[in-house]
């Protein structure tokens, strides 16, 4: 996760330097995003650029297609879990398969891959907030978490940081409003 984080920060904060400072705002393609490494990396950079891309969906595919699949399977009670064999949980791995099968979909949707990225990560931001909200609660109550509960130092920390999420959401509410 830490990787992949990196990789999008380094992508976003080199965009930003690069293609801002040129005066491009706008980026409907993943070629006017590679634009944005030329500087730094001349001609090699849609290579670069699509090396960063296939290593952060080599990261990123499997992490959604198996949290889905975790999701669905614990609210429905399947077996689940990756250390359990195909034939001990069919229906776990059939749901990462079928998760995997409609990123691949996607692909020929015709759906503006940078249009989605950008919603799928405002719709994240929004619904970040209650989960965080509710996490903080649940991880604070004996009732709960029994003798885990996080200490009073990351009960601070982590509601700073719902509260800084909350400013962040209605930042972009307003600044969309405007």
């Amino acid at each position: 996760m830490a990787v992949a984080t990196f990789v999008g920060l380094s992508i976003m904060i080199t965009a930003a330097a690069t293609l801002n400072a040129s005066g491009i705002t706008e980026i409907r393609t993943s070629a006017d995003a590679a634009e944005a490494l030329r500087p730094a990396a001349g001609p090699l950079a849609m290579g670069v650029f699509s090396l960063g891309i296939i290593g952060t969906g080599l990261l990123a595919v499997p992490v959604l297609a198996g949290s889905a699949a975790y999701a669905i399977g614990e609210a429905r009670r399947w077996p689940v879990g990756l250390s359990r064999r195909p034939l001990e949980a069919k229906a776990f791995y059939g749901t990462v398969s079928f998760a995997t099968l409609i990123g691949v979909g996607i692909n020929f949707s015709g759906i503006d891959p940078m249009r989605a990225l950008y919603w799928s990560a405002v719709i994240n931001g929004v619904v970040a907030v209650p989960v965080m909200a509710v996490m903080m609660l649940m991880a604070s109550k004996p009732e709960v978490m029994g003798d885990h509960t996080i200490p009073a130092s990351l009960r601070i920390v982590g509601w700073i940081t719902v509260a800084i999420m909350v400013l962040s959401v209605a930042a972009m509410v307003l600044s969309s409003l405007m």
